[in-house]
């Protein structure tokens, strides 16, 4: 497209291919000027924009040559031209995409979508493969079992996000049934032979880095009939479920026929695990009781019963005693009844019988629907994969502080099916000693020892909270009563006993969206950097070799807790030991998971849905 000054007229704007199209050599004088030397002068610069667009749209517009004069009339010709092929440019797109790494990402959940959201990087052909085409928030899972939220507000198309970034990002709506890490390929499957009568559709998957972020499924401890019992809630499938069953058990139990001991069973609500899903889910299923379903079935609400169980001595064991205590207390007054300490045994279709852990006594408990959230385990695919590489005696897999998978330098594991393996002081206390100790005296000084400090503080977090347990402010006053006079030295022995109990300190990362979201974000940050670091190492010293680490290694920051009790109250634990419960809290909790969510449109529909709920109240359409 060209836009030139022609004399003949005040302005003409010219549309061509060729120079040759001009009839006069004074124009075409103008027009290699124009070309070589300035920047082109034009009105009705939009008009001119979308008339380009036409013509790369469609190749049959690209004869035309069009020329609009603002004054002095108008003119409209057709001019033959021969289209140009580039292809140098295409040769040179071929070799830049060839140098690309191949990046796959298995999963879509918090730890997957966190990476893709925060690549930025162009140096990575990337494609995604899991059998959920949709990212969802996981936290407010509990609230779409009872329609406090509708299923469809928290989650977003999985193309949408990856859309947004501008990157080179495929997605393929496939499970992943194997990891080939030898050959480096996925073996997938499509998962669409159910919904349209297809056979499945197997292919495999070359990758040069892999990142596994397939996340985890319910742990059922081998109880028998859990599997065909229970329900579970890590999914909008489950969550849709568990609502539609509330409604039938509610709608069996107005019919004339059925008795009074079935209506006692069929609304006996059960919650087997007194973590924050299945508090979360007594709450939503209480308050949803309460506030809807007793103006809709007020001949049969008195027959509801709510019951947790939980194996632990407290609900919500992870939180503030403060915290648990008032939840406890809560589910008191509201009436749902915590059975503590209570280990289910069995499940059949009709009971679930609890072991008390004390008395061992066996208790059967008629029930209408069993929620199971006791906790995670690992995929067969997770397991499939530990066996290859050799980690064969863990129950999720192992990766070092760069979120490398152990065994496997090309493999990374984020989120739930993955926790960091942080290594012992006491395993490197003798490279530590040799790296530190440059004169090869056998003796450390204050002076080497503080040269190394720096990077042993961060090499080795656990020693941080070992100070922050002691009450110290650096790792000096730890070493203090082996250097009271500055020019001592000290032996390995000495050096081994002073960090020897860091280690207690050691814990893993807890299974939460917090973690996974961070895990991603911190990965996708190294690959934003890979090249970079290759040539100057940020990381700390390598005390089993020489140089540094490419990367600083991973590390969590908490930003808190919260756990819904219902009734518009919330219970908080913060940073800084601050706990925080109430009504208030409860607003804090709608602001910080409506900032949380992963677009604009989503965190609309969720905070319309809050609003419709406490205008309308709940639908109990069963849909």
């Amino acid at each position: 497209m060209r836009f030139v000054y022609c004399h003949n007229v005040k302005l003409t704007a010219v549309i061509s291919c060729s120079i040759n199209s001009f009839e006069c050599a004074r124009c075409r004088a103008y027009c290699k000027r124009f070309r070589n030397n300035l920047s082109f002068r034009m009105w009705g610069h939009s008009f001119f924009e979308t008339a380009s667009r036409l013509f790369h749209q469609r190749s049959s517009l690209s004869k035309i040559f069009i020329v609009v004069t603002v004054s002095g009339g108008g003119l409209a010709t057709f001019h033959e031209t021969k289209p140009v092929h580039t292809v140098y440019a295409d040769s040179a797109q071929e070799a830049e995409t060839s140098k690309k790494k191949k990046v796959v990402v298995l999963g879509t959940g918090w730890a997957g979508v966190s990476f893709l959201k925060n690549l930025r990087s162009s140096s990575y052909d990337v494609e995604v493969v899991s059998p959920k085409n949709y990212f969802m928030f996981t936290p407010l899972l509990p609230s779409v079992t009872c329609g406090t939220v509708e299923a469809r507000s928290i989650v977003e198309p999985i193309r949408k996000i990856t859309d947004k970034k501008g990157l080179d990002v495929e997605f393929r709506e496939a499970e992943c049934y194997r990891i080939d890490p030898k050959n480096k390929k996925v073996l997938c499957r499509s998962t669409q032979h159910s919904n349209l009568g297809l056979k499945e559709a197997e292919f495999s998957v070359d990758y040069d880095y892999l990142i596994v972020a397939m996340g985890a499924k319910t742990n059922t401890f081998n109880t028998p009939g859990v599997e065909q019992y229970a329900h579970f809630l890590k999914g909008i499938e489950d969550a849709v479920r568990i609502r539609q069953t509330v409604i039938d058990c509610f709608e069996r139990a107005s019919l004339p026929s059925v008795s009074e001991e079935e209506k006692k069973k069929l609304l006996s609500f059960v919650c087997v695990g007194g973590g924050p899903a299945g508090v979360e889910f007594a709450a939503e299923l209480h308050d949803f009781v309460k506030e809807d379903l007793a103006k809709l079935y007020p001949s049969v609400i008195e027959y509801v019963k709510i019951t947790v169980i939980e194996a632990s001595d407290h609900i919500l064991n992870m939180f503030d005693k403060r915290i648990t205590s008032f939840a406890e207390g809560k589910f008191f007054r509201d009436g749902i009844d915590v059975k503590t300490g209570s280990l289910v045994v069995k499940l059949t279709d009709k009971e679930v019988s609890a072991k008390d852990r004390d008395t061992g006594k066996i208790s059967n408990i008629p029930y209408g629907m069993v929620l199971w959230a006791t906790g995670i385990g690992p995929r067969p695919e997770i397991i499939d994969f530990m066996k290859q590489i050799g980690q064969t005696n863990r129950r999720v897999l192992a990766t070092d502080e760069w979120l490398r998978v152990e065994g496997c330098d090309s493999v990374y594991a984020l989120g739930d099916c993955a926790t960091v393996n942080q290594r012992r002081v006491v395993d490197d206390i003798v490279s530590i000693f040799q790296k530190a100790d440059k004169d090869n005296s056998g003796t450390l000084s204050l002076e080497e020892f503080q040269e190394v400090m720096e990077d042993l503080m961060v090499r080795y977090p656990q020693l941080s909270l070992h100070l922050k347990s002691k009450h110290m402010r650096n790792i000096d006053e730890l070493l203090e009563n082996s250097w009271k006079n500055p020019k001592d030295e000290i032996d390995i022995e000495t050096f081994k006993a002073a960090l020897s109990q860091a280690d207690s300190q050691m814990k893993n990362l807890p299974a939460t969206a917090q973690v996974a979201a961070q895990q991603g974000a911190y990965l996708a940050d190294c690959f934003n950097r890979m090249e970079e670091c290759e040539k100057y190492p940020e990381g700390p010293l390598k005390f089993r070799d020489v140089g540094r680490h490419r990367f600083q290694p991973f590390r969590y920051k908490h930003f808190g807790m919260f756990a819904p009790l219902g009734g518009e109250q919330t219970a908080a634990h913060l940073p800084g030991d601050w706990v925080s419960i109430g009504h208030s809290t409860q607003w804090l909790w709608y602001s910080v998971y409506a900032s949380k969510l992963v677009s604009w449109r989503t965190r609309v529909l969720v905070v319309s849905d809050w609003g419709r709920r406490s205008i309308f109240g709940r639908d109990s359409s069963r849909i």
